[in-house]
Parts: C-alpha cells; structure tokens; sequence
C-alpha cells in the first residue's frame, strides 16, 4: 500500500483552515494521513484542527514544541508512517484529484523522483501581477523538465505541490536543517542529490494570498533575494575552483552579491554594460567591460542584473560568444 503522508504545519491559520482541510477531505485519492502540527497559534486553528481529527482517524495533530515552521515540519514528519511525502500549507487549497495525480506519477517514475504540479494564485482581494508571472514562471518550469536551470534565481518547486518517496526525502536529509527559507533550502538539496523533478501538466494547488501570509510577515524572506543561500550551495554545488568567477552587474544586487563573496573571502572580477563605470573600483574591485569575457578563460558569470530588458540584452551577448547556461552563467536574480 502507497500511503501519502500531508504535513501540514499551522499557525493563526483560522480563517483559512476549514477550506484547506475540506479540500484534504475532498480528495479523490483516499490512502492518506495528514499530520497536522499547531505552532503555537494565538487564534482558533488548535481548536479547528482537533475538531477535524475527532471527525476523521486520518488526521493526527500536535501541538509544537519548538517554535517555527521548520521544527512543525520535523515533528510531523516524525509521527507520519507513509511510504509516499508531500506538504501543504494551512491558507491553501488542493484540487480535489492533487493527492491522486502526484501518487500516479510517482509510482509509475519510482524512486529518484518528485512528481510536481502546475500552481495557481488567488485572493480576497486584487491579486498583483507580480504573483501570476511568479506562478506561470514557476509552471513553465515545470513543464520544460528541467526546473534546476533556474535554481539560482529563485526557488523552482511550489513547497506545498510536491510528492517523492519517504526514503528519498530522508536521503536528502528531510527536514534536519534548521535553514531560512526552508522550503528553498529542500530544494537545494533535491538538486544536490539529483532527484529528478516530473510534472502533471494540471494546476494542482492553489495558493491564497492575504497580509498574514509568511511569505509577508516573516523577517527571513524580507531580502527576497536570498544571496546566502545560493552563494553556499554555488560554491558547494557548482563552482570549479580553477575557474574565475565573475559578477555582470554593478546595481544594488551586484553591490550585495559581491559583499557576500568578499565575506566568503573568495576572489572575484567585475563586469557591467556601463562604459561609465569602467576603470572605476568599488569594494576595491576595478570594473571591466563585459566585452572582456570572451578574453577570460573559463569564466563563472553570476549574473545580477534583474530587469527583463538588461537580461535580454546579457542573455544575446552570451549566446552570441556560445556561453552555456549553468556551467558559463548562472542568473542570481
């Protein structure tokens, strides 16, 4: 028997949570357990959630020891049995095939693999168009089969639409970092350990968003640009230490990315489209022309630059002088 596994941390999640678990209950697939994990909620989610496992033998709740969605999601995987793992969050909603569409695919990909789905936003109020191209960015990912190729801009798997195998999840370490963003963070090292993303080509999650979101209120996503977090694994990961890295870009990124680096202590040069800025030093770094790059050996491009038309610009550049993506260029933002 394949039982699928939800966990699900909760925190003042009380006006949202009878949608979020109606739509569990929902579930055209029936093999599963949600394990639910209260952190420390000041509303009326311990009460919503306790009603819902009196009602249902397949939900089990506990109340958190240790405040943070990361230990939520350690303890529940701890009291979780199933074979198969996925999450969800408490203010979304699942499609009502979700659990179905991703145990089919799993199944039939076997072990090595995460099955993911299409994802959609909506709200209460006027949703911005930052949040469709996010979701439709996110989507195209992964239907191109390849969602790593843009692991360094930002995080490539919607945390609360994936499935995989228990014994993968514990091979990559599951929960065990204490890591902001967490979610982010899981993805990394799913591509460390070359679990293969497969995609239904359904939306299968739809995400809320509302002021309370983490994604809003939490301190750890304030710099949205999450520089620590893809330098190490870079540096982990991707960096061939005989070649010289190079940071495209001398705008606020840039200026943060390089910071980082000299904090690394690692060696770096600097390139820009700026003629302006070329000869000059910042951090005691001379800007060079990108026209250089040609001339370098081997180089490792971070790029920094963050607006569609300054990356259009780059991506013909490199393209023309024959650059691969992810082994001569890398985009950071």
């Amino acid at each position: 028997m394949y039982t699928t596994s939800i966990l699900l941390p909760v925190f003042n999640a009380a006006p949202w949570l009878n949608d979020c678990l109606n739509s569990i209950l929902q579930q055209t697939e029936g093999n599963w357990e949600l394990v639910a994990v209260d952190d420390f909620s000041t509303d009326e989610s311990w009460k919503i959630i306790q009603a819902f496992a009196k009602k249902d033998r397949r939900i089990k709740v506990f109340q958190n020891d240790e405040k943070g969605i990361i230990p939520a999601l350690r303890l529940a995987f701890e009291n979780s049995t199933g074979r198969l793992i996925t999450r969800m969050d408490a203010d979304d909603i699942m499609m009502p095939n979700k659990l179905e569409a991703l145990k089919k695919v799993l199944i039939e990909s076997g072990k090595g693999y995460i099955s993911t789905g299409l994802v959609s936003y909506f709200s209460e109020n006027e949703l911005g168009d930052g949040y469709r191209k996010y979701a439709q960015w996110l989507n195209d990912l992964a239907l191109s089969g390849d969602p790593y190729s843009e692991i360094y801009k930002e995080c490539v798997l919607p945390s609360p639409c994936w499935m995989m195998y228990r014994t993968d999840l514990v091979k990559c370490n599951g929960f065990d970092s204490d890591r902001y963003p967490e979610d982010y963070d899981l993805c990394f090292r799913f591509y460390q350990h070359n679990m293969k993303p497969i995609a239904v080509n359904q939306v299968l999650h739809q995400w809320r968003d509302h002021p309370e979101r983490s994604s809003r209120t939490m301190e750890v996503y304030a710099d949205n640009r999450f520089f620590d977090i893809k330098l190490d694994y870079f540096l982990a990961l991707d960096y061939y230490h005989s070649r010289p890295i190079i940071i495209w870009g001398t705008g606020r990124n840039g200026k943060k990315l390089a910071q980082k680096l000299r904090d690394r202590g690692q060696n770096f040069r600097w390139v820009c489209n700026n003629p302006n800025k070329w000869g000059k030093d910042i951090l005691g770094v001379t800007i060079e022309s990108f026209k250089k790059l040609p001339t370098i050996w081997q180089p490792q491009v971070l790029i920094s630059v963050a607006s569609p038309d300054g990356k259009k610009e780059i991506q013909v550049f490199l393209d023309q002088i024959g650059y691969e993506k992810n082994y001569h260029y890398f985009y950071f933002v």
